[in-house]
């Protein structure tokens, strides 16, 4: 019995040797005879070690080699804050932080002697969009939302998720511009619906803005408001990439477009080519729906904001949008061009205190509610934004991290690992809807009560009465210098006097 035991393990080593000395040929073959690639011509079989270790690397450093504070676009440190948020632990840690306060940039906030008593404090108050300028306002309770994310960049479990966890926590869900599916709905949480370049979801049959589609889903209870998208932050100048491989039937479907071919969307809206036009598809989508109507916008220089405030100031503030999103230069998407995401438009630490300024001298602050989104993804960068002006955040990978992305850096490839941007039924299996919807919902509210934690140690009541002389950066080691210095409040009304 041995001996056949014996015979047969070297038959199959005889076996998976020829194989293995087979494959080496083929491959010596295909490499010593190709012509795209000089280092596999040169070095047969061995040079592919190159290129495997190149595709190795990225996972390596982000584990092993870098430090909790260098990588980029989020960091251990900072992963780990949200994942430790979304899992409900106390972010609390031991000896002292990695954090290097000196470093420019840094976000130092001022702590009062007398902090805000836990008698004292008081909850953080809503904000309406829209009010008096619309049949139907929304009343937006928490500050933190989930960012634009579309159905088909994101996975079904992934919306669905998103979906649920919101109305647990109460906080509202962007449809991103891949239009509106029941998997938003599923939830009953309240959505704002994005009308992206492509008018995904809101199209007739050539593509053109459907009045009759908007008033349909204006018609839906959890549909609260709109929002033009004129671009992204990560890809400001282009419009959205959708990979054909994830174009599936339902999603052609939702969207209005072919299957399995790429979804590009136009880099801008055909029928909106300056201010004025901008204020008219405002005015008309919230005569047809009856609600709040935005503008989501990268920010590139002074020129939009100002035509922008002038054009309200010269037609009515009946023209004027109800809220403006401002997206950082650092916001994230799940495919775009690196020339554009590396180097294309301001980050969120230049352009919201210079939007928020526009306002206030515009005389419309009080009109215009403003959402800032761009990496704000941890309590510290949203009370920063509250500082600088904004009255919400806006967060896309935040909540990602929060249904267990790992920064796998593999959106566009249909391969997500966490099963968050994939549409292969197997990959997306890890996402247990479950489970995930919780952890969105806890990194919402626990989001929220860390703002008001710092408000409450700057002596605020609430985190609305968060200003710039409340945080100082730091422009060189040892020396920080208050918001309030580096960007002054401008005079309320000034352009309206200059007038």
């Amino acid at each position: 019995m041995s001996g056949m035991l014996g015979f047969i393990s070297y038959g199959l080593g005889t076996i998976v040797g020829f194989v293995v000395i087979a494959t080496l040929l083929v491959w010596f073959i295909q490499d010593i005879t190709q012509k795209k690639h000089s280092v596999l011509r040169n070095y047969p079989v061995v040079g592919r070690l190159r290129y495997y270790m190149e595709e190795l690397g990225e996972y390596l450093r982000q584990y092993f080699f870098m430090n909790d504070r260098e990588e980029l676009p989020f960091n251990r440190a900072t992963r780990g804050w949200v994942y430790r948020l979304a899992k409900d632990e106390a972010g609390v840690l031991g000896f002292g932080s990695t954090n290097n306060q000196n470093e420019p940039g840094s976000i130092l906030f001022v702590n009062a002697p007398y902090p805000v008593l836990e008698e004292d404090r008081l909850p953080t108050p809503p904000l309406a969009m829209g009010d008096g300028y619309c049949k139907n306002p929304f009343v937006a309770k928490s500050i933190v939302n989930i960012s634009g994310m579309s159905f088909g960049a994101i996975s079904e479990p992934a919306v669905r998720a998103l979906s649920r966890g919101a109305a647990t926590a109460g906080c509202w869900m962007d449809t991103g511009e891949g239009g509106l599916s029941p998997f938003h709905l599923e939830g009953h949480c309240d959505v704002i619906m994005q009308i992206g370049t492509a008018n995904y979801g809101i199209r007739d049959a050539d593509g053109h803005f459907s009045r009759e589609r908007a008033r349909e889903i204006a018609a839906l209870p959890q549909v609260k408001a709109f929002e033009i998208k004129l671009s992204q932050g990560a890809k400001p100048g282009k419009g959205g990439v959708l990979p054909g491989a994830k174009v599936t039937e339902q999603i052609a479907k939702i969207r209005g477009i072919p299957v399995n071919i790429d979804s590009i969307s136009p880099n801008r809206h055909q029928d909106i080519a300056n201010v004025d036009q901008l204020l008219d598809r405002i005015a008309l989508i919230r005569e047809l729906t009856g609600k709040p109507v935005g503008v989501k916008t990268a920010i590139g220089g002074w020129q939009f904001i100002n035509q922008l405030t002038e054009a309200v100031n010269r037609r009515g503030h009946e023209y004027a949008p109800d809220f403006l999103t401002i997206d950082g230069g650092e916001g994230g998407s799940g495919a775009a061009p690196q020339a554009l995401m590396d180097h294309m438009g301001m980050s969120i630490a230049e352009a919201l205190p210079r939007v928020v300024d526009a306002l206030i001298e515009s005389g419309l602050r009080d009109r215009i509610r403003v959402i800032a989104s761009g990496k704000l993804i941890t309590s510290a960068r949203a009370a920063w934004a509250l500082c600088v002006g904004a009255d919400y955040i806006n967060t896309a990978r935040g909540f990602m991290f929060a249904l267990g992305c790992i920064q796998a850096l593999r959106c566009h490839q249909n391969t997500c690992p966490t099963g968050v941007t994939t549409h292969n039924p197997r990959l997306q299996r890890g996402l247990v809807i479950e489970e995930k919807f919780l952890r969105v919902a806890n990194y919402a509210m626990n989001m929220n009560k860390e703002i008001d934690m710092i408000a409450h140690s700057c002596g605020c009541r609430h985190a609305r009465e968060l200003k710039r002389e409340h945080v100082r950066i730091v422009q060189s080691p040892g020396q920080s210098v208050a918001l309030n210095i580096l960007y002054p409040y401008p005079e309320p009304n000034a352009k309206l006097r200059a007038a």
